[in-house]
């Protein structure tokens, strides 16, 4: 049984704790598109406990939305949180995520990245078994959130004797 009308992924929303220099980043060095944004949003009463399970006097400060590629929006906040906020998640932690963008050439985004001063973790690795025929690479935005490069212009292994395949970016109707 599944979710009655789900079609996919809409929009991932996160938050950051600078808008314009996370505008920056999103439009100038992944090359989202911004689409629009949406005012401040503060409530007298238990508003923001009950729909978006924060302490009640918070204040969303802005959220602007984007798109990105042939895909994903993202919708990204700036609060000010009454009750303080947590640093970022790492991977490990519950709750910890990344988002990650299929590029066509590995190797000239890993350059355009390090040219750009973007905190690159590592060196682009290649997957095996399943995943074999993709390379990937983690790296951070500058308020630390993790993203990855992944890429795989011939497929992976696992697409030779699957059913079902994963939604790929390249080839949304597959």
């Amino acid at each position: 049984m599944a979710l009655p009308g789900v079609r996919g992924l809409d929009h991932v929303g996160f938050t950051v704790p600078d808008l314009d220099e996370a505008h920056g980043f999103l439009v100038d060095i992944l090359g989202a598109t911004h689409v629009y944004t949406l005012g401040a949003k503060r409530a007298d009463d238990d508003w923001m406990s009950v729909h978006l399970g924060v302490d009640p006097r918070t204040e969303i400060r802005e959220i602007r939305f984007y798109r990105l590629g042939h895909g994903t929006n993202l919708e990204v906040f700036q609060y000010d949180s009454a009750d303080g906020q947590a640093p970022q998640p790492r991977n490990s932690d519950i709750g910890g995520h990344h988002l990650a963008l299929y590029v066509d050439d590995m190797d000239a985004a890993v350059d355009y990245l390090r040219q750009h001063e973007v905190e690159v973790m590592g060196t682009p690795v290649a997957s095996a078994g399943a995943s074999a025929g993709q390379r990937w690479l983690y790296f951070r935005s500058p308020w630390g959130m993790q993203f990855e490069l992944v890429s795989y212009p011939a497929g992976k292994a696992y697409e030779a004797g699957a059913t079902t395949l994963l939604w790929h970016p390249k080839d949304p109707a597959r």
